[in-house]
């Protein structure tokens, strides 16, 4: 069995995403028994130099949304970055899904060879849409998901791997 370029981006986010949003609920759950203000996990973050939670879920999420929209040859997605919340992150997230959800196989599927231009950083990139997926965005999204559950952990809340990895798919 082959593994398609769709099978290896749209399902691989949105179990991801769902998975940060477990590890942000066990958040809330935790500040409400320690009596924690929620903006302390919100503005947190595991180095001065570093974005605070809040950043790493929107990039998550923009990494995402841009991604198949560059792999689809799509327009791509403009979300402002106004969270001032939890609430307000669980719509971002939300909405990221539902936009992950619209795009179809067929979309994704047979875009390994295709051209991926973009910028981060001032760098302009050029990759192969294999490459891109596997070696640039597969990664940032870990790294992401991964630091958020990080700053959380850091700041006491009770997290275990389970709750990063989640549930297999059947």
């Amino acid at each position: 069995m082959n593994l398609s370029m769709y099978q290896a981006s749209v399902p691989v986010y949105v179990r991801m995403l769902n998975n940060l949003v477990t590890i942000m609920k066990k958040a809330e759950i935790d500040a409400k028994r320690r009596k924690i203000d929620l903006d302390v996990y919100f503005n947190a973050r595991l180095a001065p130099d570093m974005f605070p939670f809040y950043r790493q879920v929107q990039i998550a999420c923009d990494m995402v949304s841009r991604s198949v929209a560059r792999l689809a040859g799509l327009e791509i997605p403009s979300t402002e970055d106004c969270e001032k919340n939890f609430d307000d992150l669980y719509k971002r997230i939300g909405h990221t899904i539902d936009y992950l959800e619209t795009i179809q196989e067929e979309a994704i599927n047979g875009t390994e060879n295709r051209e991926i231009s973009f910028e981060i950083r001032g760098i302009a990139l050029e990759l192969s849409g294999m490459t891109y997926l596997l070696y640039f965005v597969l990664p940032n999204l870990y790294f992401h998901i991964t630091t958020a559950y990080d700053i959380l952990r850091h700041n006491g809340v009770e997290l275990t791997k389970p709750d990063f990895l989640g549930k297999p798919p059947e």
